[in-house]
C-alpha cells in the first residue's frame, strides 16, 4: 500500500522552503507593481477570448470593432496581451480614443505579446493576473475561447455570486458559441438546485457592438464607474 512515508524526501528541503519563503515578495511585487501602473486607467472593460483565433476569423473582427467602440467611448481596454482575441482587443483599442492594456502573462511555451499596448505589464503568477482583471475592471465582455476563457467567466461569476467582487456588467458574445452552455445552466444548474434563479441574471448574451457598450452605460446610471467605498473594501479580499 503506497504512503506518504514512501515517498522520497526533497533533494535540499532546506533550499525549497527559502524558495518557496522568497516567493512570497514576488508576489507581492507583483501586486504592487501592477496595481501602480493601472491605477488610473478607470473606467475600463476587460474582453476574453480564445489566443487561437486567427485575423480573418469573424470573432477577431468583431471583438476589434467592440473594442473600438468601448475605447471610443471612453473605456480602457484590457487584454490578457497575447494573440488572437487578446490582440484584437488590444488593437481595436489601440485605435481608439482611449488607452489598450495587455495583462501578459510568462507561461512555459512563452505566450508572444501583441503589439497594440499602450500599457504593458507581465506577471508569473496567474492568480495575480487575474485579481487585475477584476479589480480595475467595470464590465467584462466575454467572446469565444476554451479553458482560459471559462476559467475567466467563472471566477467572475462566483466573485460577483458571493459578493466577493461588486456587481458589473458580464456579457457574453456569440449567441450560437455560448448557447447551449447557457441552456445547460438553465436546465441543470437551476434544475437541479445548484445556483438560484436570480443567478441567472449575472451574465448577458449581447452580439451587437454598439448594443454591448448601451449595456454597460445602462448599468452604471444610477452610479459612478468607479467602485464604492465599501466595495473597494471588499475587493481587498478577493
Amino acid at each position: 500500500m503506497n504512503s506518504l512515508s514512501k515517498l522520497p524526501a526533497p533533494a535540499n528541503p532546506e533550499s525549497w522552503d527559502s524558495k518557496e519563503a522568497w516567493r512570497v515578495f514576488g508576489i507581492m511585487s507583483e501586486f504592487v507593481a501592477a496595481t501602480d501602473r493601472l491605477n488610473s486607467i478607470h473606467p475600463a472593460v476587460s474582453i476574453f477570448g480564445s489566443a487561437r483565433t486567427k485575423p480573418d476569423h469573424p470573432y477577431y473582427k468583431l471583438t476589434e470593432e467592440i473594442a473600438r467602440q468601448l475605447s471610443d467611448a471612453g473605456f480602457s481596454v484590457i487584454s490578457g496581451g497575447g494573440p488572437g482575441i487578446m490582440e484584437a482587443a488590444n488593437k481595436g483599442a489601440y485605435y481608439g480614443k482611449s488607452p489598450s492594456i495587455g495583462l501578459n502573462i510568462q507561461l512555459p511555451h512563452e505566450q508572444v505579446s501583441n503589439h497594440y499596448q499602450n500599457i504593458s505589464q507581465t506577471f508569473q503568477h496567474f492568480f495575480a493576473r487575474k485579481v487585475m482583471f477584476v479589480k480595475f475592471a467595470s464590465a467584462y465582455v466575454v467572446m469565444p475561447g476554451g479553458f482560459g476563457t471559462l476559467d475567466e467567466l467563472m471566477e467572475a461569476l462566483t466573485l460577483v455570486q458571493t459578493g466577493k467582487s461588486r456587481r458589473i456588467p458580464i456579457i457574453l458574445v456569440g449567441s450560437k458559441f455560448w448557447g447551449g452552455m447557457l441552456d445547460w445552466i438553465r436546465n441543470t444548474l437551476l434544475e437541479e438546485q445548484m445556483i438560484g434563479a436570480e443567478d441567472l441574471d449575472l451574465v448577458q448574451l449581447i452580439d451587437d457592438p454598439e448594443a454591448i457598450v448601451s449595456a454597460i452605460f445602462k448599468h452604471y446610471e444610477s452610479r459612478g464607474f468607479g467602485p464604492s467605498e465599501a466595495e473597494r473594501e471588499r475587493q481587498l479580499y478577493l
